[in-house]
């Protein structure tokens, strides 16, 4: 068993608070890498890491807000001018593939239908369902509570021996719970401190709960202005960009 990569390509909310790239996670093994959550900026992160896209053969997308999947557009037609070759799969909730062409319509009028060197993979996850990516790579998916016209989903993630789990966006649901038993590290959206805000989850109510999820590690990100006004405050782990965990 190998080390397991965590690197916050995007640590930030959607509206850039604090300077912070859109949500945009690299898992990574030695034998695998994916994408969790590919926001609009996800390209700008991984050049500025200097990561070459077309090496990114998996992308997972927790729920349909663009801060979560508005990259894809510019990912893919990135590898088509760039001369990618292999399949990008991409799996997530119902409803992305057609989210994803209406915006490749909306941002570039004409590309949804070129054709390319590379395939294109969609694969719809569902609540509870394991999903094999490979022999030592599977993918769970808990469906929380976050209004975007199509299911919203907590990721559970199964890296050559290593457990990541990974909220979304959602308010408090004890399937944060499920979702993050027993796993390495749990990456979880804490957007605002004690300001309740709809279908967001708050730190103050995340502390309530924290004995509760089970897992070794917790990390938080996804943290709009005044959670950031509030970081000296916080008792766990707060990711930033380009912060990376090995686990």
């Amino acid at each position: 068993m190998g080390n397991v990569s965590i690197r916050f390509l995007g640590s930030g909310d959607a509206f850039g608070s604090g300077g912070r790239l859109q949500t945009c996670i690299l898992v990574e093994s030695d034998r695998h890498s994916c994408l969790v959550d590919c926001g609009a900026s996800s390209l700008i992160g991984l050049k500025r890491a200097g990561i070459d896209p077309n090496t990114i053969s998996t992308v997972l997308i927790s729920h349909l807000h663009g801060d979560h999947y508005g990259g894809l557009p510019f990912l893919i037609l990135d590898g088509q001018f760039s001369g990618r070759s292999d399949k990008l799969w991409i799996a997530g909730p119902p409803g992305l593939k057609a989210s994803v062409i209406e915006a490749m319509e909306v941002f570039f009028r004409g590309s949804s239908g070129l054709r390319r060197k590379f395939e294109v993979l969609f694969q719809v996850l569902s609540e509870g369902i394991q999903v094999s990516v490979a022999p030592s790579f599977c993918v769970t998916s808990y469906e929380v509570l976050h209004a975007c016209g199509a299911p919203s989903y907590a990721l559970r993630i199964e890296i050559d021996g290593r457990t990541v789990a990974y909220s979304g966006d959602t308010e408090w649901t004890d399937r944060l719970i499920a979702a993050a038993s027993g796993t390495d590290l749990f990456i979880c959206e804490s957007y605002s401190y004690e300001k309740r805000v709809p279908f967001h989850l708050d730190y103050s109510t995340l502390m309530e709960h924290r004995s509760e999820l089970g897992c070794r590690r917790i990390v938080l990100t996804h943290m709009n202005s005044d959670m950031l006004a509030h970081l000296p405050d916080v008792e766990v782990e707060t990711a930033h960009d380009d912060l990376e965990i090995i686990l």
